[in-house]
């Protein structure tokens, strides 16, 4: 008797669900009983089924049957509450439109992120359709950086965060800007961590400037001063880089407080000095040209990468009290090469040894034939001196 009391009750209580009077604008839960590729037959636990059609189902053009399977529990909105035929009509898409919002609210509280499609470009940005609802993605919330072209971006799925919702207004603005802002400041910390003064990175040049180029090694910029781009001279910073340049470099100095790294790209790079100096060697002597005068001494240039010193010593036997009396810029002179201090790129020169000194030979006053005593020179005289 309980049994069949129960079931009775079940019966009844199905009854009177079934005669509850359904109103046009709510959002009912129903199962899905059939779907074929133009609708689906939803049971809402209703005296009549509601009937959802494809248009309803999504603003997108789909199959409702890649979206909808039997047995699955949907939330719908009654669009008429009696059709023509005495059916249901149900939205799917208008009950997600009403919900999305309450969704939306909660993500940002707990600010989570959305994935999007890029829709279309309108004034200042781009759009977004979110179940139904329109969401704005100012322009300069696309990037990070700096978006030239919005319509690049179009049918692109980016992960964005909702900065700002209202829902009275119907109003949801939406930003990717946030997210690589916060990527690039986690893994900049993590760069800082790990990177060390003296390791060699790979990079690329995000910007220059007169004094130098910014260079992106991973997530930090560092700066390569004018005088670290080569070892010659470097009249201006885009005869060398241009942005966009992969290059490598060397950390020459972190700071992570500040958030400062210095980098160097000659010192990538073999010395020119390092492999000129190969083809001289100590006790050459070769031409060089003057080109600078200084108390102490003169320079001189062998070739376009090496010069060395001529000490004021080293330029003449006799004692030079005015170097520009002896000597001036862009005189060519022959030097010798009496050192060279491969460890601080040094080489010492001497013009006073390289000019050629007189050989005497000995044996020519070793000849016995030649050679004279005094009584020879003498003896004659020295006979006739009277020495008592």
């Amino acid at each position: 008797m309980t049994e069949q009391h129960n079931d009775m009750n079940e019966m009844i209580n199905e009854i009177e669900a079934s005669m509850k009077r359904i109103n046009s604008g709510e959002i009912l839960e129903g199962k899905v009983i059939t779907v074929n590729e133009n609708e689906a037959i939803i049971n809402i636990g209703h005296m009549a089924d509601g009937i959802l059609p494809k248009n309803e189902i999504s603003n997108e053009d789909i199959d409702p049957r890649d979206v909808l399977k039997v047995d699955d529990i949907v939330k719908v909105y009654v669009v008429k509450s009696k059709d023509e035929n005495g059916n249901v009509l149900l939205s799917k898409k208008r009950a997600d439109a009403v919900l999305v919002w309450d969704e939306l609210e909660a993500v940002m509280n707990k600010e989570e992120t959305l994935t999007v499609k890029v829709k279309e470009v309108v004034k200042g940005g781009v759009i977004t359709d979110i179940k139904g609802v329109r969401g704005f993605i100012p322009a300069s919330q696309l990037s990070a950086d700096y978006v030239k072209d919005l319509s690049a971006f179009v049918g692109v799925e980016l992960e964005v965060k909702i900065i700002e919702l209202d829902k009275s207004k119907k109003k949801l603005v939406l930003s990717r800007r946030v997210i690589e802002v916060k990527e690039r400041e986690e893994k900049k910390k993590e760069l800082f961590a790990t990177i060390k003064a003296g390791e060699k990175r790979k990079g690329v040049v995000t910007k220059t400037a007169k004094y130098g180029a910014f260079v992106d090694i991973g997530g930090i910029e560092g700066l390569v001063h004018i005088t670290e781009l080569s070892w010659k001279r470097v009249k201006s910073t885009d005869d060398v880089v241009k942005v966009g340049d992969e290059v490598e470099v060397f950390v020459l100095s972190v700071d992570s407080e500040k958030g400062r790294v210095s980098l160097s790209m000659k010192d990538t790079m073999e010395h020119p000095w390092d492999k000129e100096i190969s083809t001289f060697k100590t006790g050459d002597v070769v031409d060089a040209k003057i080109v600078k005068i200084m108390d102490f001494g003169a320079f001189a240039k062998l070739n376009e990468e090496i010069e060395g010193l001529i000490h004021i010593s080293q330029i003449s036997e006799e004692k030079v009290a005015n170097i520009k009396e002896v000597l001036n810029i862009g005189d060519t002179v022959k030097v010798k090469i009496i050192n060279i201090d491969k460890d601080k790129r040094k080489i010492g020169l001497s013009i006073k040894e390289a000019i050629e000194k007189p050989v005497i030979n000995l044996d020519e006053f070793n000849d016995e034939d030649d050679m004279q005593t005094l009584g020879d020179l003498f003896g004659d005289k020295l006979k006739n001196l009277d020495l008592k």
